[in-house]
């Protein structure tokens, strides 16, 4: 039988961090909407963590939907919930909320802006009230690399796809404005990333 399992090595590297903030800022038995999860890793690892929350996968590539439903049923998790086929760039995705938050790791720089767009519009509306977005990601200041490995990593990305590339925080800040969404918190994590709190 066939392993649907992924990996990615930068899971292992940021999903403590990552842990920690979430911890901090999710409730107890928060219901969260993960948009863009990929092989699944960090869904089973925050479920893991934190049993009593209800953990909501979702990716619009079908194999990793599969690694996602893989993972969950390798470790017994009954927090995770199915994956759900959401693309962000779509006007009228929806998922069955409300959510208390919605999380997006690793995910505006590796899509074109309109996934930005999506992401804060979607959220408006699966969110409940005092609902967060929370994502975890590279981000320019001021227009401004932080680091010169993000600068090198912005070319890459742009070397993939040109409408791709680390995204300036003000312009995030300012699309979330748009939707109803205030910037609360922005930590400073390990390897020149960022986690940014948005509460509607």
């Amino acid at each position: 039988m066939t392993d649907a399992r992924r990996f990615s090595p930068s899971t292992a590297r940021n999903r403590e961090p990552i842990l920690a903030v979430l911890k901090r800022v999710l409730g107890e038995h928060a219901r969260v909407l993960e948009i863009a999860s990929g092989a699944g890793e960090h869904a089973v690892f925050f479920a893991r963590a934190m049993p009593h929350l209800r953990w909501q996968p979702s990716d619009p590539d079908a194999a990793s939907r599969e690694s996602i439903a893989a993972w969950t049923a390798h470790e017994g998790l009954a927090n995770v919930a199915p994956p759900l086929a959401i693309d962000v760039c779509a006007a009228d995705w929806k998922a069955e909320g409300p959510f208390d938050a919605v999380v997006a790791i690793n995910m505006i720089h590796i899509a074109p802006w309109a996934a930005t767009q999506g992401l804060f519009a979607g959220a408006g509306r699966v969110l409940g009230p005092g609902g967060v977005v929370v994502l975890y990601g590279p981000y320019k200041r001021d227009g401004r690399h932080t680091a010169p490995s993000n600068e090198a990593f912005e070319a890459w990305l742009k070397a993939q796809d040109p409408a791709f590339g680390v995204r300036d925080l003000g312009a995030v800040e300012d699309e979330a404005k748009k939707r109803g969404f205030a910037l609360r918190e922005i930590v400073e994590m390990p390897a020149n990333n960022l986690s940014v709190i948005f509460a509607i």
